[in-house]
């Protein structure tokens, strides 16, 4: 176990370096890319029910994502972390003004707020269709490395015991955060599809 975490962190480094050597310009662009690769696709497509993250500066960004699904008239539903555990609950966002107003956590991220009980849970109703998955690094596999917290992990095993049983599940990349093999343990969920800019 501890030479798989020390992979892991070994894996983390690299990649942000690599992440954080782009320009914002280039981040935006390859982010188009991929968000053009997803609005054709087909699980997309016919999903109703989504969970998008909301993308932090080294990740995919999902803004143009969630105006898409609002237009498209699908469910949208966002994380919700809680910072002293690995609990995550996705939460129904109503609108983009919705998503306007939400507080930012000390992460820099916007999220429901922890006393927001007002939302519906995606999986206290009828569970979700397709989740966009985020992460530090991915390889062609589905393999998946986050940032060590198992929000998605966790989260993903909940689903699974849900009636309407796992997503289909994609991850946006920038081609940086691809690599060879990511290390793995059994905890570690596959992911269905990666979407990234493919130059091959």
């Amino acid at each position: 176990m501890a030479a798989l975490r020390a992979a892991k962190q070994a894996l983390r480094k690299e990649i942000k370096r690599r992440v954080s050597a782009l320009s914002a310009e280039e981040k935006r662009r390859q982010s188009v890319v991929v968000s053009q690769q997803l609005f054709r696709h087909p699980k997309y497509v016919s999903c109703e029910r989504i969970a998008v993250f909301l993308s932090m500066d080294d990740e995919v960004r999902t803004e143009e994502i969630i105006k898409d699904v609002f237009k498209r008239g699908k469910s949208c539903f966002i994380p919700r972390y809680e910072s002293s555990s690995s609990h995550m609950d996705m939460l129904k966002l109503n609108s983009l003004q919705d998503m306007e107003t939400l507080p930012l956590t000390s992460w820099n991220i916007q999220q429901p707020a922890e006393d927001d009980t007002s939302r519906e849970e995606a999986l206290a109703s009828g569970g979700l269709d397709l989740i966009l998955m985020p992460g530090l690094g991915f390889d062609r596999l589905g393999k998946r490395l986050g940032r060590g917290k198992g929000f998605y992990d966790t989260y993903l095993e909940r689903c699974i015991r849900h009636p309407k049983g796992k997503p289909y599940t994609i991850a946006l990349a920038f081609k940086e955060q691809l690599c060879q093999e990511i290390p793995v343990d059994d905890n570690d969920v596959l992911i269905d599809e990666i979407l990234y800019e493919d130059d091959e």
